[in-house]
């Protein structure tokens, strides 16, 4: 995978365990509006994407009373108390984090909201090795779509091609490719099989390393 001039994680489902807590979350949110068993939702479906994409499509085919932010809040608050309860990093993270800043700038483009990016980089000691942060609440589109790595990119002042991206789901592996990134898949939330347009898959954080550094 070398040369590079930057690296750029994705959060959810490579820096953090959190793809089982956001369905946790929304299941607890759908119980207590009453949707538990109705809820219709298929939630790897929606690995690497917003919340606001789950939450768009549960509302077309629900119509509940509730406002759109009312829902969103609710459910970013229920995951907020989970991760801060158990604080979900993947085991294997913060040594390649630390390893990786001392040699190249970091960058995170996340699907989350900036609220819950600080909750989670406030962990391990994190946030000092990330230069930059980038939500999807800083770009007009979400994964798949490019546009939170191309702005993470142009933030780190580093054309995309010279970038590596970290994912780990489908609609980001495809959001790093379309970015004209190069792309390292770990399986963590899938199987190899689900994230065939990366350009390298592994199944650990020691191969990372062995590949970027």
């Amino acid at each position: 995978m070398k040369p590079y001039q930057a690296v750029i994680f994705d959060m959810d489902g490579v820096i953090i365990d959190s793809e089982p807590r956001h369905e946790r979350a929304f299941r607890e949110i759908f119980d207590e509006l009453g949707y538990g068993d109705s809820h219709g939702v298929h939630f790897p479906d929606y690995y690497g994407r917003s919340d606001l994409a789950l939450w768009t499509d549960f509302i077309a085919r629900h119509q509940p009373p509730q406002p759109l932010a009312d829902l969103t809040a609710l459910k970013q608050n229920r995951f907020i108390d989970l991760i801060r309860r158990e604080t979900p990093i993947f085991p294997g993270v913060p040594n390649l984090v630390r390893r990786l800043a001392d040699v190249t700038p970091l960058a995170v483009a996340s699907g989350s909201l900036h609220a819950v990016i600080e909750v989670v980089l406030g962990m391990e000691g994190l946030r000092p090795h990330f230069s930059q942060v980038v939500s999807v609440e800083d770009v007009g589109r979400p994964k798949p779509f490019p546009d939170v790595f191309l702005r993470a990119a142009e933030r780190l002042g580093v054309a995309p091609g010279d970038c590596v991206v970290i994912e780990d789901s489908a609609a980001g592996v495809r959001a790093g490719k379309q970015a004209g990134m190069r792309v390292v898949a770990i399986t963590n939330s899938l199987p190899p099989s689900a994230l065939t347009e990366a350009d390298e898959v592994v199944s650990t954080y020691d191969d990372i390393a062995r590949l970027l550094l």
